[in-house]
């Protein structure tokens, strides 16, 4: 008898998640339940930052295999991811593949190990896809990957696999409140890669606190502009960028490379499209006379 074209996309998950899998471990890093990691890099793991609850001393099972120590090596809130370092060999790295080829529609496992480190996986299709996103919690992924599937407690952090079974990024319920999302592979390299090397990301920053207010019709009228709100400059860091700059408290900030400002969150959206050492060019009301300054974006200092 010929072989259905169900049998043979059974057969095809089937392999994808035996590939996939034997890279997938479970983590211990909170009390009441692990959650997932994969193997990213040589000794190196990835999971979800929210479900790493400790900062050492927490073990990483594989199916049938004894506990590997692992610690904490790196975190990005922002992105919910985490990279532990893993004492022990986890056996080969998994194949990646490309998020970017993804259509709507596409059918995509999620894999995870349960407790008692048993591998499960849950199978669905892409729900939504879209370009960049900014999570509420201020990070950027390149591609925005919503999934039509079930995440079952335990699977963030693992991997999202396509019917080759090649990785194609990280699940998570941590970034949309609690709606399953895809980590696309290029932002888990991007932070891996600047979590290896600085031990923590850096995000560009000016050292402001402002609020919104409203631009009087006279004022508009004198600077020939229809914009309505600008952000008024509460308190200015010491030794910030802004600082730097020339920023005074009482400051009007009506534009920021090249962009009106209504909001403080236009000031987050713009600033997360900008690296550390971008010199960006900001307008300015003082006093009620325009002013045009020049700001060298810094590392945001560990608080």
């Amino acid at each position: 008898m010929a072989t259905s074209v169900l049998e043979t996309l059974s057969n095809e998950f089937a392999a994808a998640a035996s590939g996939a899998g034997a890279a997938v471990a479970a983590v211990y890093g909170r009390r009441w339940m692990p959650s997932s990691c994969i193997q990213w890099q040589k000794g190196v793991f990835v999971t979800a930052d929210h479900t790493i609850r400790r900062e050492e001393d927490f073990p990483v099972f594989v199916e049938e295999g004894k506990p590997l120590k692992a610690r904490l090596a790196g975190r990005d809130p922002s992105t919910d991811l985490a990279i532990l370092k893993v004492d022990g060999d986890m056996g080969p790295l998994p194949e990646f593949g490309d998020s970017s080829s993804l259509k709507i529609g596409h059918f995509v496992l999620a894999l995870g190990r349960s407790r008692g480190s048993k591998l499960v996986a849950s199978a669905g299709i892409v729900g939504g896809l879209g370009g960049e996103w900014e999570p509420r919690r201020g990070g950027r992924l390149d591609q925005h990957i919503r999934l039509d599937l079930e995440l079952y407690p335990g699977f963030s952090g693992g991997p999202l696999v396509n019917t080759q079974g090649k990785v194609v990024g990280i699940n998570t319920r941590g970034l949309a409140r609690g709606r399953a999302v895809t980590i696309p592979i290029a932002t888990v390299n991007r932070v891996v890669n600047e979590l290896l090397e600085r031990g923590h990301i850096a995000r560009p920053y000016l050292g402001l606190a402002m609020q919104p207010v409203s631009l009087p019709e006279t004022l508009r009228s004198k600077l020939g502009t229809q914009q309505n709100t600008a952000l008024l400059v509460m308190h200015v860091e010491p030794t910030s960028p802004a600082e730097k700059a020339g920023v005074l408290i009482g400051d009007l900030v009506t534009d920021f490379g090249g962009s009106a400002l209504e909001d403080t969150t236009d000031i987050q959206h713009l600033l997360g499209k900008t690296k550390v050492g971008d010199v960006v060019q900001a307008n300015l009301l003082r006093a009620g006379s325009p002013l045009k300054i020049t700001i060298t974006l810094a590392d945001r200092p560990a608080r």
